[in-house]
């Protein structure tokens, strides 16, 4: 066995290691954590053409049965030790969390957070399915066809199996598919280069859990092989910037995930007493490192724009990372120190644009950019911005950052634009009859609560029973 591990093609279900390899690295280090095995094109086209076996062995199960197996794995994925790899190898939970934090940057309380979050879903996917399917009795999948409520209802499946083309920004967004094995939906999974861990151990997890091999296609591969997932499979996930989303955007066999540009939204009637909110600003802004789609990178407000951008910089802007092991770390490394730069160097020069400061500028005592044992990190930024007409007003980037702007309350829904999450902290009726009404607001909170909150049977983006199943009249004669 060598020492490091070897993370091989499931070419559904079966380890496969190819000619091609690359490597997955300390991201402050350099040290190689895992050889992984990289696959073309072909082999992806190939080996879809045999999809439907990998379905079949899912049908074989009821989706009770499924979910009973959902959750033994979920179980397993947070406290079992896993095989990693064809070399022999295993992973503790602690390995894993370790790992995944020396390569991808997440300080060991965001992985242990996103752990729990994963867990959450395996191990409440009955609640979870009940809510996206709104109360369907779910044997009806079993069937092809049943009846409830008096009514006859039958669905049938809109594809063969779904495809992810996955990102590496955080573990938890994985559990976005974490539905699709109890719909009887094989999986097909591009990983991010610096995060396979995740998708690697859930498959481990299931199949550990009596969950056919065959279901799981693990494909790390270029371009060219995401885009054969893309348009081979029927149904698939992809997460992106915006260029990326713009391809796809008319495909609705692809569901996008792309940035959120998710806000929280301060009323007339609460604008005085946004000291009271203070705390759930910063969390929106901050939490899991500001990696996620639904931080807040916008805080709108009718007044008090400058007060509260000093305060939330008060707040953010002395952060410095810490060490991967501190309990209250709050930021995240880059394992593409390229894009750290990038962003940074985008920020700079945006900011030449009059109408936007830097608030944190002032509370960061040093750069923005830092280097803290070997690894590169962005510490938080709150630029106040004139109007949503500057470009750092509508801008997401995976560090703690936010603009804040002032626009009248009425003006508001016309000018923030499409957002995945917004916290809406009012009381007033008008107004949150307005924001009901208002089709870009995907999930909406209403009240002091965190845009980071979620619901899992109430999905902020995409319902992925709807996704993998859809209605269809039926008439029996026999």
């Amino acid at each position: 066995m060598t020492n490091i591990p070897h993370l091989p093609i499931l070419r559904l279900g079966r380890p496969y290691e190819s000619l091609e390899h690359y490597k997955v690295k300390d991201h402050r280090t350099g040290d190689v954590k895992a050889v992984v095995s990289s696959v073309n094109s072909g082999i992806i086209k190939k080996d879809l053409q045999k999809i439907s076996a990998s379905r079949a062995a899912l049908n074989k199960f009821t989706v009770a049965q499924l979910i009973k197996m959902s959750a033994k794995a979920g179980d397993l994925f947070l406290h079992g030790t896993l095989p990693l790899g064809d070399k022999g190898h295993t992973q503790s939970p602690q390995q894993y969390l370790e790992t995944l934090g020396l390569t991808s940057g997440l300080p060991h309380v965001m992985v242990r957070r996103n752990m729990a979050k994963v867990h959450y879903a395996l191990t409440h996917l009955g609640e979870i399915l009940n809510g996206l399917s709104r109360g369907l009795d779910l044997s009806v999948l079993d069937h092809g066809y049943g009846e409830q409520f008096g009514t006859k209802l039958s669905f049938c499946p809109t594809t063969q199996a779904l495809g992810l083309v996955m990102p590496s920004n955080s573990p938890a967004v994985n559990s976005l598919w974490l539905p699709a094995i109890a719909l009887k939906t094989p999986v097909i999974i591009k990983p991010g280069k610096e995060e396979p861990w995740t998708p690697y151990r859930l498959i481990q997890a299931f199949i550990a859990a009596g969950v056919p091999a065959e279901a799981f296609g693990f494909y790390p591969t270029d371009h060219e092989g995401a885009g054969v997932i893309l348009k081979t499979c029927g149904r698939a996930l992809i997460f992106g910037d915006k260029n990326t989303m713009a391809q796809y955007a008319h495909n609705p066999a692809i569901q996008l995930h792309g940035p959120g540009w998710s806000k929280i939204l301060i009323g007339d009637d609460c604008v005085e007493h946004w000291r009271d909110y203070l705390d759930v600003m910063v969390a929106s802004i901050s939490d899991n490192g500001g990696r996620s789609c639904i931080n807040a990178s916008s805080i709108v407000v009718p007044k008090h724009a400058a007060e509260i951008a000093e305060a939330l910089a008060k707040r953010l802007g002395p952060v410095e990372p810490t060490r991967a092991d501190d309990e209250q770390a709050r930021l995240s490394g880059f394992a593409n120190v390229k894009m750290a730069e990038h962003i940074d160097a985008q920020i700079e020069d945006e900011l030449k644009t009059p109408g936007a400061v830097d608030v944190t500028a002032r509370h960061r005592h040093g750069p923005r950019k830092v280097v803290f044992e070997g690894g590169t990190y962005l510490r938080p930024t709150i630029v106040l911005c004139d109007t949503f007409k500057h470009p750092l007003a509508h801008k997401e980037y995976l560090f703690p950052y936010a603009s804040v702007v002032q626009v009248p309350q009425r003006e508001m829904l016309h000018q923030i634009g499409y957002s995945l999450a917004v916290s809406a902290i009012t009381k007033d009726a008008a107004f949150i009859g307005e924001l009901q009404a208002f089709p870009e607001i995907e999930r909406l909170n209403l009240g002091p609560v965190s845009t980071m909150s979620i619901s899992w049977d109430q999905p902020h983006e995409g319902n992925m029973f709807e996704f993998l199943w859809k209605r269809r009249s039926i008439e029996r004669a026999w």
